[in-house]
């Protein structure tokens, strides 16, 4: 799979401008679908029929998860597009894409103004960013792990996570200063706008940053192999298939692991277990925080002890105590903090190294379509629902948590060490 690296790589100063503009995109893209999951309660009744509250939070979340299954479809349109024309030029036209559906949903007319106009234009801004988030993680993945020496590219990958999560910590403190300082009749007429102008804007700005980055040297050597390459996709099946079943088993619980932590719980913490929203909001932005400290030492741990370690400690204690967390789950605000940062504590052993990983999959001449097709499909069955699973199994959704904890364990077990290896 990989060529193991013989001499020992010194220890380089790390490129942090470079980091930042590869995993700004990421950060926009992650924030803007936070933000839509988050105040999905508030605006649900602007943009659809408001006589029915219950079903207009449904049709909501419905779009939210019908743009994920856009997510594969971007993921191979824009991976394939990286591949043949550059990991830049591809992470320029995601940033981009995200930054102007996100634009587009902070002028959205409500349905009292247009009828069904309004979610018809929520859902074809959703397809868009749907389709940019597809393209962006596999692209800045490949991208990160293609630009790091061999003995470092643990902590280069931290970087992904480290924007994502400031991203995030922004969304929920947004939610934290919004819900403590309007009601919910602002909140629902006018104030679920603001996110979605502040994710344009970050948008335009790593737009700006990523201008000035340079082409990865491994793309440049391998572009005119790419271009030799009929039916791709199917390549990826035919001589990769272990490589897309691993892909497959490790993404699934990390996708529900996000979606859990950063979506599913906070409507349902509020909805289902009387918990106050500002509590929430506040209790997920602590743990916020600890994720983001966390990435670059669990980086540097991977690229000691090893990638495999990491992911095994992490799906193993995602199985065991998932459940007795979610039973934290409450109107305390010392019970949420402890599910919060016990939960994302634990998932930075896997977001820390996400790009690594999945960049040592595949070879370069398939990397951004390896990654995009099959990671994307995963993310849009099991984290695209997530929102929506919550809501049917109620606490019973915590044992499915569980459950793919158990598949990615084994998934993980399968795993070659990569630690300090030479991409293919």
């Amino acid at each position: 799979m990989t060529e193991t690296r013989t001499d020992a790589s010194t220890k380089r100063r790390l490129p942090v401008r470079m980091l930042v503009a590869a995993s700004i995109g990421n950060a926009v893209e992650w924030y803007d679908w936070t933000i839509y999951a988050t105040f999905s309660i508030y605006f649900a009744t602007q943009i659809f029929p408001p006589g029915n509250p219950a079903l207009a939070l449904v049709s909501t979340l419905a779009t939210y998860a019908l743009a994920f299954f856009f997510r594969p479809l971007g993921g191979f349109v824009l991976g394939r597009f990286a591949d043949l024309h550059g990991r830049r030029t591809a992470m320029m036209l995601t940033i981009l894409l995200m930054a102007g559906g996100s634009l587009v949903i902070a002028v959205l007319p409500t349905f009292s103004l247009v009828g069904w106009l309004a979610p018809v234009l929520l859902l074809l801004a959703r397809i868009a960013q749907g389709m940019s988030l597809g393209g962006e993680v596999s692209n800045a993945s490949a991208y990160l792990g293609e630009v790091a020496p061999p003995a470092q590219r643990g902590r280069y990958s931290s970087f992904f996570y480290i924007s994502t999560g400031a991203a995030v910590l922004v969304a929920s403190v947004l939610g934290v200063v919004l819900s403590g300082t309007l009601d919910d009749a602002a909140l629902a007429s006018w104030g679920w706008r603001i996110p979605f102008v502040l994710g344009g804007v970050l948008g335009l700005l790593g737009l700006w940053l990523r201008r000035t980055i340079p082409e990865t040297e491994q793309f440049e050597a391998n572009k005119a192999t790419a271009k030799k390459i009929k039916n791709p996709l199917l390549l990826t099946l035919r001589e990769h298939p272990r490589a897309v079943g691993q892909l497959v088993g490790f993404t699934l619980l990390s996708t529900l692991a996000y979606y859990t932590f950063f979506s599913a719980i906070t409507p349902y913490a509020t909805k289902s277990r009387g918990a106050d929203a500002f509590d929430v909001f506040l209790a997920l932005s602590i743990a916020t925080l600890l994720f983001c400290l966390l990435q670059y030492p669990m980086g540097v741990l991977s690229d000691r002890v090893g990638r495999k370690p990491q992911l095994l400690v992490w799906s193993a204690a995602t199985a065991v105590l998932i459940v007795p967390l979610s039973l934290l789950i409450g109107p305390s605000l010392g019970g949420l903090v402890l599910v919060f940062c016990v939960g994302l504590g634990l998932y930075t052993a896997m977001t820390s190294i996400a790009p690594a990983i999945m960049s040592e999959l595949f070879p370069t001449e398939l990397r951004g379509l390896g990654i995009g097709a099959w990671y994307n499909l995963t993310v849009a069955i099991f984290g695209g629902t997530a929102p929506l699973m919550i809501q049917w199994l109620g606490g019973a959704f915590f044992w499915y948590v569980a459950g793919g904890a158990v598949i990615a364990f084994l998934t993980i077990l399968t795993l070659p060490e990569t630690k300090g290896t030479v991409l293919r």
